[in-house]
């Protein structure tokens, strides 16, 4: 018997085997399940260890659950150690017709290839079976670049792919896998941990800030250092813990390059543009860039960058200060990420709207704050919202105990409750 259909067959399930499927991901299965039944390549992307892994083993059992034979079942994942044989896409267009010799599965094959990125060409391969219109393929990827949907295969599946971008848990998510009730005291539990879904599965906080470190070191290594041949990897971690200390506040390339050059490093603005973007490949970090609420457009220069997760500054970079109105507006991001809105720092006048959230036809205005503790704290957080003369919702999100009665069309919403209105 073939040694490559051996190791495969031990990672599928044709002959018994069970896939670990961890938490249910429902939010993500469902709209991924509503494209299911034709020939569009699903795409998952997300940063490493986010749990895309677990929610295409979900897709699979809910595949054979709904009838699907496990032989039409291909399952792949790139990152084991197993499958280093697979370097090229004629190694995978190899592995897929033996297990179709071996299998002989009858009728439409579902191809799940995970963290397809690792190997070479990869794109011509989820072309090709895409488009099989002989036989009957589904394809469903992942992957850990956000570039990995530009280039050639963005001109090669123009219009026939759909991509899903799978971030830690949510808050939600957090209290059904961590088995608590839906109250301020949970949300700041989640504040102060984070959402990678294997930090639930750890005994205790040491294992944890293990964890996270090696989660980091993996991410800056085999994803930048190793792909772009970095140089001053030193340089390129201390740039991640500056964005990561620096989160929520507004920043320029130029401002982070001068403040290295400060402080003795050798390096320029180019050097720190391209490691920033390295790093935002990832899905470490997110830009977001400022925002003419009266002009209706993007403004160049500073933005602001947000974690991925709260986890890498619980559990690395604690002691540097950074501030729980800073987390709380790190969390409300991911949250308006995870609703599909496309987000912005707004600027009006003189003053700054923490987001401007748009999807479709609806526009958010959203300020967050620790609490609206008194009338200088209230007035600060208002006021932007007050001089914008569009009709829009406008929102502050906060950890009041008590929301505040709506002050001139102006909401406050209790963060925990925030993914209600969205």
């Amino acid at each position: 018997m073939d040694e490559r259909f051996e190791t495969l067959k031990k990672y599928n399930l044709w002959e018994g085997n069970a896939l670990p499927i961890g938490y249910l991901r429902a939010d993500y299965t469902q709209k991924i399940n509503s494209y299911i039944g034709n020939r569009l390549v699903k795409v998952l992307v997300g940063q490493r260890r986010v749990g895309k892994s677990y929610i295409l083993r979900q897709l699979a059992m809910q595949l054979i659950a709904s009838g699907v034979d496990k032989k039409n079942i291909f399952f792949l994942n790139k990152e084991f150690s197993d499958f280093d044989f697979i370097k090229t896409y004629t190694d995978l267009d190899e592995l897929v017709k033996l297990y179709k010799r071996q299998i002989n599965p009858q009728g439409r094959i579902y191809l799940f290839i995970d963290e397809i990125q690792n190997i070479e060409g990869w794109e011509h391969i989820v072309n090709s079976y895409s488009q099989d219109y002989v036989d009957e393929y589904e394809v469903f990827i992942s992957g850990s670049n956000s570039k990995m949907l530009s280039g050639e295969l963005s001109t090669l599946l123009s219009g026939r792919y759909v991509d899903f971008k799978i971030l830690p848990l949510s808050y939600h998510e957090y209290l059904g896998i961590a088995q608590k009730e839906d109250i301020k005291q949970s949300y700041i539990d989640y504040m102060q941990t984070g959402g990678m879904p294997e930090l639930f599965q750890l005994s205790n906080e040491e294992v944890k800030r293990n964890y996270i470190e090696a989660l980091k070191d993996t991410i800056l290594l085999k994803d930048i250092i190793q792909r772009y041949n970095i140089k001053d990897t030193k340089l390129l971690e201390d740039i991640f813990v500056y964005l990561i200390n620096n989160a929520a506040n507004l920043l320029s390339v130029r401002n982070i390059a001068n403040y290295f050059k400060s402080s003795g490093r050798k390096t320029s603005y180019d050097t720190v543009a391209a490691y920033i973007g390295y790093i935002e490949n990832t899905y470490l970090i997110h830009r977001v860039e400022r925002f003419n609420i009266k002009g209706k457009e993007t403004i160049a220069g500073n933005c602001k960058y947000y974690a991925n997760d709260l986890s890498f500054n619980n559990y690395l970079y604690r002691g540097f200060g950074y501030g729980i109105g800073y987390m709380l507006e790190n969390l409300v991001y991911l949250e308006l990420v995870r609703g599909g809105y496309n987000i912005y720092v707004g600027a009006i006048k003189d003053k700054e709207v923490d987001f401007v959230a748009i999807k479709g036809d609806r526009t958010i205005y959203i300020q967050t704050t620790y609490m609206l503790i008194d009338k200088q704290t209230i007035e600060r957080e208002y006021s932007p919202l007050e001089v914008i003369d569009d009709s829009f919702e406008k929102i502050v999100v906060s950890l009041d105990d008590i929301a505040q009665p709506s002050r001139g069309g102006i909401r406050n919403i209790q963060a925990w409750k925030l993914s209600d209105i969205l």
